[in-house]
């Protein structure tokens, strides 16, 4: 193991009893033909993530050593599995599908979406290999290790312009394919119905509930905001349902004309690897990971849950830019891939992500003091648990430099009017 045990996750730092040779033959018989004769040699457990890169799984990397019908061979896989330990991340995760999900997308879903662009000439790569999945005894996917690959997580840096812009267009890519499938079959995402505001055990968690009653209380302790205070208050009682619905429209209200996908649900930096060219360090690959909390619903969701989890400060100002790149690469593939409706216009996608604003101004008055406390190395475990603590992150300096920056242009925007 790399690194001081304070930059991993307490719960990755001790391995499961049932991560043993046993398992590991499974996975490997999986992968290797079914006649061989496989024998493990060695397996070296570590953690796979940093402190700060997710909360709703737990993540371990194996190097295992084996032997397959005499030959030596190695093979970096991760494996992602549910907390076992108790505390807050079992109790808010036992009751959830994220993992069926999960599996779901890997198996069938992003397999079919990959032979859609196959078959319009399209090699975009849109998963990593699943080696190995199983919902019983444990939950539990196998992926191979794409570290081993040449790709990374981006830590202590923002995502630059090359970067977000691949990421776009694969998400792009992936909201072309599903819109047109949900229009032809749309029972075929019947599993996919519930995004995070539709998950109690999620959507009531405090740290959902308490970020427009911390935020509230900012604007009025803070003379260059006060303004806002009005606008907010009334908004108070109602931010959160307004999500909810949002997420929960195609199901239960669907409007005419608007553009519904599978929503990746959790597009963030942190739910990306880049691969970059060693010489240069230019990207040349993006993978999008994490599909836990997919669900059919608006496509401007995901590019709005990018505003404050992908971007930063410059990049927000170049948005609407991004949302054009974004959108010539939506309507390209669905001219690839066959469409033969009416696309959406951007002017309609545009009207969609104006009716939907109220998201926006959640992760404004929730996430985004989160966001900044994570570009410090703060604690999630104590973001999640802890009032107190959320409630000081509404002090940090920048964040409150950047509300009087921001706030004036959603008032002039039209945000915070009815």
């Amino acid at each position: 193991m790399t690194g001081n045990s304070d930059d991993f996750n307490a719960d990755e730092l001790q391995t499961p009893e049932w991560m043993n040779t046993d398992f590991f033959l499974k996975v490997l018989k999986n992968c290797e033909q079914k006649t061989s004769k496989i024998e493990i040699v060695n397996v070296s457990i570590s953690p796979a993530s940093m402190k700060g890169d997710h909360y709703a799984s737990v993540i371990f990397r194996a190097l295992l050593e084996f032997q397959v019908n005499g030959v030596r061979k190695t093979k970096s896989v991760i494996l992602k599995t549910m907390p076992e330990s108790d505390g807050h991340k079992k109790e808010m995760l036992g009751k959830t599908d994220i993992f069926e999900k999960e599996i779901n997308m890997y198996t069938k879903v992003l397999p079919r979406f990959e032979k859609i662009l196959r078959d319009s000439g399209d090699n975009t790569v849109l998963k990593v290999p699943c080696l190995y999945s199983a919902l019983m005894p444990k939950k539990v996917i196998v992926f191979e290790d794409l570290v081993s690959a040449g790709y990374e997580v981006v830590r202590d840096r923002t995502l630059n312009e090359k970067e977000v812009k691949a990421a776009y267009a694969m998400l792009a890519k992936w909201h072309a394919i599903s819109y047109k499938i949900n229009l032809e079959e749309p029972q075929y995402f019947d599993e996919f119905q519930r995004g995070v505001f539709n998950m109690s055990n999620i959507a009531n968690e405090p740290f959902m509930t308490s970020g427009i009653i911390n935020f509230v209380d900012l604007l009025r302790k803070t003379p260059s905001l006060h303004a806002y205070l009005p606008y907010f208050e009334q908004l108070k009682p109602k931010l959160l349902e307004s999500c909810r619905e949002s997420y929960a429209e195609y199901r239960e209200s669907p409007k005419e004309g608007a553009c519904y996908v599978l929503s990746h649900g959790d597009f963030h930096g942190k739910n990306m690897m880049f691969k970059h060219q060693n010489e240069s360090d230019e990207m040349v690959n993006v993978m999008l990971l994490d599909f836990q909390i997919c669900y059919v619903g608006p496509n401007v969701n995901d590019l709005i849950y990018s505003i404050y989890c992908l971007l930063d400060e410059n990049l927000r100002l170049d948005f609407p830019a991004l949302l054009y790149y974004y959108y010539t690469i939506f309507k390209d593939t669905l001219a690839n891939i066959g469409f033969k409706g009416t696309s959406p216009t951007l002017m309609q996608i545009r009207h969609q992500y104006m009716r939907h604003k109220n998201l926006e101004l959640f992760l404004l008055v929730t996430f985004l003091p989160l966001w900044y406390a994570l570009n410090e190395k703060a604690d999630m475990e104590d973001m999640m648990t802890s009032d107190e603590y959320r409630r000081s992150l509404y002090n940090s300096k920048d964040y409150i430099k950047y509300l009087e920056h921001v706030l004036p242009r959603y008032l002039h925007l039209g945000y915070l009017e009815e």
